[in-house]
């Protein structure tokens, strides 16, 4: 038997082989290149001999890395398709008034950043004069997420082609008195330029990948053939770390989105240094895209490097590339010619030997100046071979100097990401390096002046010839005006108005039975886009599986588990449910996509995603601003909500604040419907304002958000009163007095009224009975459908008044009259009912389930947190006793009798 210590780690494979000579044969060879021409010569063997394989389809794990050289060597470089000179002169003035821009601004203390976009200023110009399509050609155009802090570039762009004055530049982040360009790209301040907004950084990664996703989820389902567009996302090499930046990479490359590409700035820094001080952080970038199944172009070095690589006859170059760590690179940009000489080359003999055929000038032309991403030629064929390349997504890794061409004072400073202005004498030295006509007699008082070539100069001509054949503008946002969709049939709302009778129905079925009613709609069905993170059968939809489809580009290439059953598992290519997995990161992204595509291809649709409501605003917030920023329209949809509600899942569960982070958003309509009926009246009321004929003075830029609960309940029929609707949409209506639900309270009893919302109003008409019954207190109950738009009501009330105008909140018209002290309660914090506190003439309290969740029955929960049926009739009592309308005593006896 053979010793296992005998037996090599490299001998031990589950593969048996099938000819052990042959192998032996292989092995051999290596070892005698490895002996005769050293390591460097066999891994070079090795990479050409893998790469081979893998060109010939051969089945291989593929390499992470390669050689810290471009990816398209000078040779293979296709000829610029335009007049380079001419496209060189129209960078210089970019470079020239986004440094202008933001220093005139540094005198306003309004800040600004100057390095980034000097280091992408080719990345943009090449992109801009040769490949972005407009949105006035064919089709969509491309999507542009352009990198939050290179904006005073693009509006340097807009102002040489005629879309800006100097007027708006000089109003850059100075928006309060209107022509102000925001500070990054907003759509929502600027929204006929900008399209998405790219800052938070990570955010902007995550939905260019979903927007390219949802391009061909529109294709596939035949809403439009939007199959041209193509998504480019402008990336930092620092924004990479940010983990919603790589979140979905195999996503891309699992569904083949060969019409997106990433551009990543790798100039090598962030805020405060470098990105990988001790590291290559484009080596570590190559290998994460790689492995996650994308295509990798690396655009590093410039033409000055050609003659060095043509000298390097031993690799000894290329070594001497991969191990120099990222910061000692910086170094170099900033040192002279002697310290590169010792540092660099001197580390190896070939190195040494090799530099003494370089001048100083050509060292500090390739160590100052010669990177891939400032030559148009090597960006121009990186995006060639982007757009050629098939099957996969590609990423472009370019490599650049922060503060390119502001002088010695800014590139590669760790501290010119927070460096706001150029000095006079530095901005000479920019124009004369860049050969701008602008005299020293245009420095008036030490301001220094934008540049402009004329608007019929040979350079404007030539920019707006480029983007003419190119399809119109860009960036560019579409507002024109959309016909309005028609409005789904009335019986799928009023459905729900005769309630469910003895049947337990939940508002989440009640919600998933009226969207089933809503997609099967001749006119507008198709147009929903049902969005779900792994939970469809928690919330009731699985349903949907086989009439609707779950959307997959491949379909369904296998036969699922469960085909013989009625709701069995189908994907389809024109599949209209998007399930994501476990992923609400990717679910918000999916919804924004969709949300924005009346904007993005003209094509209104109507998405609504439904989540655990913990896992939403607590866990995604951030894309909510962005949702709102770039003005998505749909329906969020908050389920198994409420603190008390699903409290077998324990405290991270229990939702008692999503309704507080809504309300912080001026984008979001936030509702708490208690009932079915109250669903589908806001449902309707929101495909009307959104999507339909919006009242004069409506946004329709909005979105909304809707808490759903899992407690199945019987659903009331909808009462019948004056203008309820209207009542329900702005908040607040009487649900019942205690004479019309049949207490007959005595005519002089005290008399309160209790606002509940959500699933505690069912707590609330508990509490009702138990007051007119055991302690003789009349008790109308309110349905508080949203405490925030009650509240918003309210401050444009009062700011109505700061400008001499009298308008009465409507939460103080609607309580008018109403008699005795007023109790909210809601199975969230307390500050969610308090909303509306000051506005409220009567005495007012609350009840909240303020605290962490626990684990309990619903009953318990509610005990704990003091909002269940008893605990509301002694707060009743105690407030009622304050006022003098019931004894102390019978407070000190409520608590014994409920065991409070």
């Amino acid at each position: 038997m053979t010793d296992p210590k005998a037996i090599q780690p490299s001998e031990l494979d589950q593969l048996p082989d099938r000819d052990p000579e042959e192998t032996a044969e292989w092995q051999a060879s290596l070892d005698a290149v490895t002996k005769a021409a050293g390591p460097h010569r066999a891994a070079y063997l090795m990479r050409r001999t893998l790469e081979r394989a893998e060109g010939n389809g051969i089945a291989l794990p593929k390499l992470l890395e390669t050689d810290y050289v471009n990816t398209i060597p000078t040779a293979a470089e296709p000829s610029v398709d335009g007049d380079e000179a001419m496209e060189h002169r129209i960078a210089a003035w970019n470079r020239w008034n986004a440094a202008a821009m933001v220093t005139r601004g540094s005198k306003h203390g309004v800040g600004g950043h100057i390095a980034t976009f000097a280091s992408a200023a080719w990345l943009y110009e090449t992109g801009f004069n040769h490949f972005f399509r407009g949105k006035e050609g064919d089709g969509s155009g491309d999507q542009l997420y352009i990198q939050g802090h290179a904006s005073p570039g693009i509006y340097a762009r807009a102002f040489l082609d005629g879309r800006l004055t100097e007027a708006h530049l000089d109003k850059f982040r100075q928006e309060s008195g209107g022509n102000g360009l925001p500070s990054y790209p907003h759509p929502r301040r600027l929204p006929w330029l900008w399209e998405f907004p790219t800052v938070s950084m990570g955010l902007g990664p995550l939905s260019a990948i979903y927007q390219a996703r949802f391009n061909r989820y529109l294709t596939n389902r035949s809403i439009k053939d939007v199959s041209a567009s193509h998504v480019w996302a402008f990336l930092g090499d620092g924004e990479m770390d940010e983990p919603e930046s790589t979140a979905a990479l195999a996503l891309a490359s699992r569904e083949g989105l060969d019409n997106l590409t990433f551009v990543i700035n790798c100039n090598l820094q962030r805020l405060d240094g470098p990105v990988r001080a001790n590291f290559k952080i484009v080596q570590e970038l190559e290998a994460q895209f790689r492995g996650a199944g994308w295509n990798v172009v690396k655009t590093l070095w410039g033409t000055a490097w050609d003659e060095l690589f043509q000298l390097d006859t031993t690799g000894a170059l290329v070594r001497r590339l991969r191990e120099v760590p990222d910061a000692q690179v910086q170094t170099y940009q900033t040192r002279d010619a002697a310290y590169i000489r010792a540092d660099f080359f001197g580390k190896d003999p070939a190195l040494a030997e090799m530099a003494k055929l370089l001048s100083d000038d050509k060292i500090l032309e390739c160590f100052h100046r010669s990177r891939g991403g400032h030559e148009s030629r090597k960006v121009y064929a990186a995006y060639k071979a982007a757009l050629a390349h098939k099957g996969a997504p590609t990423v472009i890794l370019a490599q650049t100097v922060k503060g390119f061409t502001l002088g010695e004072g800014f590139a590669s400073k760790n501290a010119n990401h927070q460096m706001k202005k150029l000095t006079v004498d530095e901005f000479k030295q920019m124009r004369d390096l860049l050969e701008l006509p602008i005299s020293d007699a245009q420095f008036v008082d030490g301001v220094v002046p934008y540049g402009h070539p004329g608007a019929d100069s040979p350079e404007v001509r030539y920019l707006q010839e480029r983007r003419a054949a190119l399809g119109g503008p860009a960036p560019a946002r579409r507002t024109q005006a959309l016909a309005p969709l028609p409005a789904p049939a009335e019986k799928t709302f009023t459905s729900f108005d005769k309630g469910s009778g003895s049947q337990n129905v939940a508002t989440t079925m009640a919600f998933v039975r009226l969207v089933k009613d809503l997609v099967r709609d001749k006119e507008t069905g198709r147009r929903w886009v049902p969005i779900v993170p792994d939970e469809a059968r928690t919330f009731g939809m699985e349903s949907l599986f086989p009439s609707l489809g779950i959307y997959s580009p491949k379909g369904q290439t296998y036969e699922p588990v469960d085909r013989d059953q009625l709701m069995y598992y189908k994907e389809a290519k024109d599949g209209q449910i998007l399930n994501e997995g476990i992923t609400e990161a990717g679910s918000m992204a999916d919804f924004i996509a969709a949300s924005t595509s009346y904007s993005t291809h003209g094509e209104p649709m109507i998405p609504f995603y439904i989540f655990y409501s913990m896992f939403g605003w607590q866990r995604t917030a951030d894309q909510m601003w962005q949702l709102g920023d770039q003005l998505g329209r749909g329906f969020l949809v908050g389920a198994t909500a409420g603190r008390t509600t699903l409290t077998g899942e324990g405290l991270q569960h229990a939702d008692g604040h999503s309704p507080v982070i809504a309300a912080t958003n001026p984008a979001v309509l936030s509702y708490d419907p208690a009932f079915a009926y109250e669903v589908a009246v806001i449902v309707r009321d929101g495909l009307r304002r959104m999507y339909g004929e919006s009242a004069p003075g409506e946004d329709p830029n909005v979105f909304y958000y809707l808490t759903l609960y899992n407690e199945p309940i019987p659903q009331p029929a909808k009462p019948s009163a004056p203008e309820l609707d209207d009542r329900i949409v702005k908040g607040l209506y009487r649900f019942n007095t205690a004479e019309s639900a049949g207490l007959s309270p005595a005519a002089n009893a005290p008399r309160i009224q209790l606002l509940g919302s959500g699933t505690a109003i069912h707590w609330t008409l508990d509490a009702q009975r138990l007051l007119a019954e055991e302690w003789g207190v009349a008790a109308d109950v309110w349905s508080a459908t949203s405490w925030t738009e009650l509240r918003r009501d309210a401050l444009d009330a009062d700011a109505a008044l700061l400008r001499g105008e009298e308008r009465v909140p409507y939460v103080r018209q609607a309580l008018q009259g109403a008699e005795g002290p007023v109790l909210a309660v809601s199975d969230y914090m307390r500050q969610v009912p308090d909303q509306i506190a000051q506005w409220v003439e009567q005495d007012y309290s609350s009840l909240g389930a303020d605290g962490f969740g626990l684990s309990d029955t619903r009953e318990a929960a509610r005990r704990y947190f003091g909002v269940d049926a008893e605990s509301i009739v002694v707060a009743a009592l105690a407030q009622l006793a304050r006022r003098g309308e019931v004894g102390a005593a019978a407070v000190k006896e409520a608590r014994g009798r409920y065991g409070l």
